[in-house]
């Protein structure tokens, strides 16, 4: 007689770990969690979107052109172009100051609780 192969049965879940089909849960289960380092830098990488994007709708809004924004605020076409892609690492704050006074708009900035324990700087 032929031996019957065993079946390979996936890993038991425990109770605590939930199936999810968010891309930003299943990354940050395998590739943040607990590592502080990638937590820097998916927090830096989404304030750099943030910024990006509200520079982007700004600029829409006001009907102009990335060069007509850059006269405005006196800086190259290519620098509100890489505001734009989230590409920038220089004072990001100071930069959307810049862009929101040439936009005749104000800056509002808010610190949101985490949903986290409040962590140590």
């Amino acid at each position: 007689m032929k031996a019957t192969p065993k079946r390979i049965l996936p890993p038991k879940r425990s109770r605590a770990t939930r199936v999810t089909s968010n891309a930003l849960e299943i990354l940050d289960r395998h590739f943040i969690h607990g590592d502080p380092q990638m937590q820097k830098l998916v927090e830096q990488a989404t304030v750099n979107a943030l910024v990006a994007s509200l520079i982007y709708d700004a600029r829409i809004a006001a009907k102009l052109t990335q060069e007509q924004l850059a006269d405005l605020v006196n800086v190259s076409q290519s620098l509100i172009a890489r505001l734009e892609d989230g590409n920038y690492s220089g004072d990001a704050f100071s930069m959307l100051h810049r862009i929101a006074r040439a936009l005749n708009c104000r800056l509002n900035i808010k610190l949101v609780p985490d949903k986290g324990q409040l962590k140590s700087a």
